[in-house]
């Protein structure tokens, strides 16, 4: 395969109009688009780690709230599809809100994707090394600090985010049927020995939260968190092959595939360890760790192996659909132009991917040195808790913008359907608004009290660089959204 991508002759598919290489074109079909999106929402280190961040909050209800997140998912996941299936970008998000919404509110998108992309690497960095250093403690009391141990997988991100799109999705499918297979299998186990004290469909209904309301509201955060990624199939507009039939389908099947992973094995977690348990359980909790020992202790190691690979498998992709973002950005003029870069060997972007990763491990060390320590745990494992909450509330809003530019999009053509275009678009905007007002309202424990302010704060800076760039670089920002995967010939030739 690599000889083939050497010598195959550069056509206009993997050449601009502009005489610059680009974005291989017919690189991935519906199997990798779908393992794109999936293996970013990562359904085994969402399921041994993120309901432990839930559980302070929603209890012994988080699988309701995993299920109510599945459902919210879906309903916004209906504009994503609809601006997938008409133009399919590597812009993604950028692209849609640009072309519905203007370009001044596409840059701000840009700005929270990358808020929402960008901070998923240093963040399974963070967890890696902490889960690792703790573990190795544990089991060979070896003492790695967890940075040492987090730069490793990320410089093998960066190799392999150079080598090229399916050298990565062929890493991310392997890694993903490992994890799949070994978290459903515990899950059926726990649930074959009727969990600690029977099983028990309670734990699926609001009324097991043990703070009401805001305890709901607060882990269905966390929740969400689990989903981040389910549109980055979308990413991949450039180079998967006929993007506008199976981008859109592997948005949905990703989005209901690793929804319902989620609910059962969620749900099998709480009965397996009991009401009580559960609530007791906090962000530095292993509960998949200890319902191994409990139920099948044969299968300690390879959790350990499915949690480290389904970590990996997310900062692989997420470090691939942020540079495709900053790469699609940089052609449009609306970053430094350096970032346009695209390696005509491999066709991939390659300083776009060099600053991902550089990023990834400076904002890693950065945090965890003011958060808990380079040496301790608890500073990687603070660094996943609060990029984690800090990136689903920037991506949260961009869900919103582009349901709401589909709307207006389809309105604006003449091509509007009233349940497709309208009701299930806008719903799924104002179940996001709803959750971002619903977090500052609510929120009483810190450093998750300010984190939405945080993002607020991101949203008029960079709204401040759109107005800047609306009057000093005006030509720059009317042709924001121009790069679509589809017709890129034609816009750069007129």
């Amino acid at each position: 395969m690599a000889s083939d991508r050497v010598t195959r002759p550069m056509t206009q598919s993997t050449w601009g109009a502009t005489g610059q290489p680009r974005l291989r074109r017919d690189a991935v079909g519906l199997t990798g688009a779908v393992v794109m999106s999936a293996a970013i929402m990562g359904p085994a280190v969402s399921t041994f780690f993120n309901p432990q961040f839930s559980t302070p909050f929603s209890g012994e209800a988080t699988p309701f709230v995993y299920l109510a997140c599945l459902l919210a998912i879906l309903v916004v996941s209906t504009g994503i599809v609809e601006m997938a299936r008409e133009l399919p970008s590597a812009g993604a998000f950028y692209t849609y809100v640009t072309r519905g919404l203007g370009p001044r509110a596409g840059f701000i998108t840009g700005g929270l994707m990358f808020v929402a992309y960008a901070l998923l690497p240093p963040a399974e960095l963070g967890l890696i090394g902490s889960y690792l250093q703790s573990t190795l403690r544990t089991e060979a009391h070896v003492d790695v600090p967890w940075w040492l141990i987090g730069v490793v997988p990320a410089g093998v991100m960066i190799v392999l985010a150079l080598e090229g799109i399916r050298a990565s999705l062929r890493t991310a499918l392997i890694l993903f049927g490992t994890e799949v297979a070994v978290v459903a299998l515990l899950a059926l186990i726990v649930v074959g020995h009727g969990g600690r004290n029977g099983l028990s469909l309670h734990p699926l209904s609001p009324t097991a939260s043990p703070h009401g309301f805001q305890g709901l509201a607060t882990g269905f955060v966390f929740a969400a968190l689990s989903f981040v990624g389910f549109e980055a199939a979308a990413t991949l507009g450039d180079e998967v092959r006929d993007p506008r039939r199976l981008v859109p389908r592997a948005i949905l099947a990703s989005s209901a595939l690793v929804g319902l992973i989620y609910v059962f094995c969620v749900w099998a977690e709480v009965n397996g360890l009991g009401p009580a348990a559960t609530n007791r359980l906090n962000g530095a909790s292993t509960p998949w760790n200890d319902l191994a020992s409990t139920y099948a202790s044969w299968l300690k190691w390879p959790v350990i192996v499915a949690s480290v690979s389904s970590m990996f498998a997310v900062m692989i992709n997420s470090a691939n659909g942020i540079a495709r973002i900053l790469n699609t950005m940089a052609r449009e003029g609306l970053l430094p132009r350096s970032l346009a870069a695209v390696d005509q060997r491999r066709l991939t972007p390659t300083r776009a991917t060099l600053a991902t990763g550089v990023f990834a491990v400076g904002c890693a060390l950065a945090v965890g040195a003011v958060s808990g320590g380079l040496d301790d745990p608890a500073g990687g494992s603070n660094v996943y808790g609060y990029l984690g909450f800090l990136l689903t509330l920037g991506v949260l809003p961009v869900y919103a913008l582009t349901n709401l530019a589909a709307a207006r999009y389809f309105a604006r053509l003449g091509r509007f359907r009233v349940v497709r275009h309208g009701l299930l678009p806008l719903c799924g905007a104002g179940l996001m608004v709803a959750l971002l007002v619903g977090q500052i309202v609510e929120q009483t424990v810190a450093p998750y009290t300010w984190l939405p302010w945080a993002i607020v704060a991101w949203v008029g800076a960079v709204a401040l660089g759109a107005v800047w760039l609306a009057r000093r670089r005006p030509l720059q920002l009317r042709r924001a959204g121009a790069v679509l995967g589809a017709d890129l010939s034609a816009v750069c030739e007129h």
